[in-house]
């Protein structure tokens, strides 16, 4: 169980509550902080006190004041016409991290909802019932707008939701569990919808299975260093301490542990004095990797735990800001994109050392019988096709601002748009891996499977489960798929071998 307060929320914890199912209840202190501050919204409604989203209209229309009777309808329309947003929808688990989020916020205390709202929100997730939402629409200010009115939709008994596994009418989930829709009333409708909750949903998501997808290009290029016997000295502590970096000296002692009983790696002047860069400068390119990975995942942590609403109620206080702003989680996602998209590009390099003959002691293309079968000539196309793509979806969204709501809102961090493409880059990232362990898995069988280190060989023999040994020439692309999907679902890496703490 995951005790939500809007002020502890963890990466681990939404690990928990993302993949294993994990159950969230409110935090006692943080309900009656939620309770004190919907008094005080009662209080400006009753006292007819002009304060923006609370008695006024929204965006340009902030300036319209809004009759007491009217404070409900106002919030159904502004839900019904933000809900306006296109494209496939998140993936699933992105939608429960959005509810996630958006309790988690409230229960700061500062958004002025009723306390019905969040236990709507609680029910939602512990049911299992989460929000279709569209991709797309979302210029990451005044935050996740339209991603945002879409889940809105559903505490009010419309849209569409996910539930056990079919997509149907929020309706009709909600009736299955007993749920029933509620009417917004002032502020609640703004205080559902203003937030960032849609692009730190889908960074936590990419950062969870970044992490886990670093770990795995660990054991997947220790066979490749065992395929080309490579040189140990390289992962030498005294190495990566004259440097300093933290994280590169963790990758170092990982590949120190990986590959501590390997018959097939070789130390310096043994065949050669020095290994190209792919495989001498892994602890440097992938320590540089876990440093993005860490700056992302910190500034996610602190977002989890962010109130990013507007207005925000302190006491007697009432201020409009603007902590709807995606500026920081724009730049962090933005950040993974490139070190998450250069693990895939000195990947595709290892394969192609795995594959050319002019860099290598095995079969050219890895192939069973060289020239009747041409093995794993195309895979390294479709490898660098991948990382080709991923130099262009790397572009940072952040750069990128356009105004709207009539120039009142001209300045925006796409952050939304950076965390999916950052989605993007990791899927293809992944496939990119997949293509190196089914090469190094075959390069290694030439060296010797039985002189392999125990960590990489039993990595080996369970990824061979799934894609087994060339024999001769087949259609690869199952290969690639299967093995992609294998390492989407088994957060397994760190299982192999000891990791030091990143």
């Amino acid at each position: 169980m995951v005790t939500l307060t809007g002020n502890s929320l963890t990466m681990e914890q939404m690990k928990s509550i993302l993949f294993d199912k994990a159950y969230v209840k409110a935090g006692e202190e943080s309900l009656v902080a939620v309770k004190a501050c919907r008094e005080k919204v009662e209080e400006i409604v009753n006292n007819g006190k002009v304060v923006y989203g609370i008695t006024t209209g929204f965006g340009k229309f902030s300036d319209v004041l809004i009759e007491k009777e009217n404070v409900s309808t106002l919030q159904y329309n502004l839900i019904a016409s933000h809900a306006c947003g296109v494209g496939e929808p998140f993936p699933e688990l992105v939608s429960r991290a959005m509810l996630v989020l958006r309790a988690n916020t409230m229960l700061k205390g500062h958004s002025g909802v009723r306390l019905v709202v969040v236990e709507k929100l609680l029910s939602l997730i512990n049911a299992q019932i989460h929000p279709v939402i569209p991709s797309q629409g979302s210029l990451g200010a005044s935050g996740d707008l339209a991603p945002l009115s879409h889940l809105a939709l559903v505490l009010l008994g419309e849209g569409e939701v996910f539930y056990k596994g079919k997509r149907m009418e929020t309706a009709e989930a909600l009736a299955k569990e007993g749920i029933l829709p509620i009417t917004l009333e002032a502020k609640e409708g703004l205080a559902l919808i203003n937030g960032t909750q849609a692009m730190t949903a889908m960074g936590i998501l990419t950062y969870l299975e970044g992490e886990e997808l670093a770990y795995q290009s660990e054991l997947i290029s220790s066979i490749t260093f065992e395929a080309l016997n490579g040189i140990t000295d390289v992962f030498d502590e005294r190495i990566h301490i004259a440097r300093g970096y933290k994280e590169q000296i963790e990758v170092a002692e990982r590949y120190r542990n990986i590959l501590a009983t390997s018959q097939l790696t070789t130390r310096q002047g043994e065949i050669r004095v020095q290994d190209a860069y792919t495989l001498r400068c892994i602890p440097q390119v992938h320590g540089a990797s876990w440093q993005v990975l860490n700056y992302a995942k910190e500034k996610l942590e602190i977002e989890m735990n962010a109130a990013t609403d507007n207005p925000l109620l302190f006491g007697d206080d009432v201020f409009s800001g603007g902590n709807f702003h995606g500026q920081p989680i724009a730049f962090a996602m933005d950040f993974f994109k490139l070190g998450v998209a250069e693990l895939a590009n000195i990947s595709e390099r290892r394969i192609e050392r795995l594959v050319n003959p002019q860099l290598n002691d095995l079969p050219p293309f890895l192939s069973p019988e060289p020239g009747l079968q041409s093995g794993a000539m195309i895979m390294q196309y479709v490898a660098a096709a991948l990382v080709s793509e991923n130099k262009t979806l790397a572009h940072p969204a952040s750069v990128d601002s356009i105004p709207s709501s009539a120039n009142q809102e001209d300045h925006v961090s796409m952050g939304t748009i950076g965390a999916r493409h950052a989605y993007q880059i990791l899927q293809n990232a992944r496939r990119v891996l997949a293509i190196e362990c089914i090469c190094a898995m075959q390069g290694v069988e030439y060296k010797g499977i039985d002189k392999m280190s125990e960590t990489t060989r039993k990595f080996m023999e369970d990824a061979r489960k799934t894609v087994p040994s060339i024999t001769r020439d087949r259609v690869f692309s199952k290969d690639i798929e299967k093995l992609t999907t294998y390492l989407k679902e088994n957060f397994l890496a760190r299982n192999y071998t000891k990791q030091t703490q990143i």
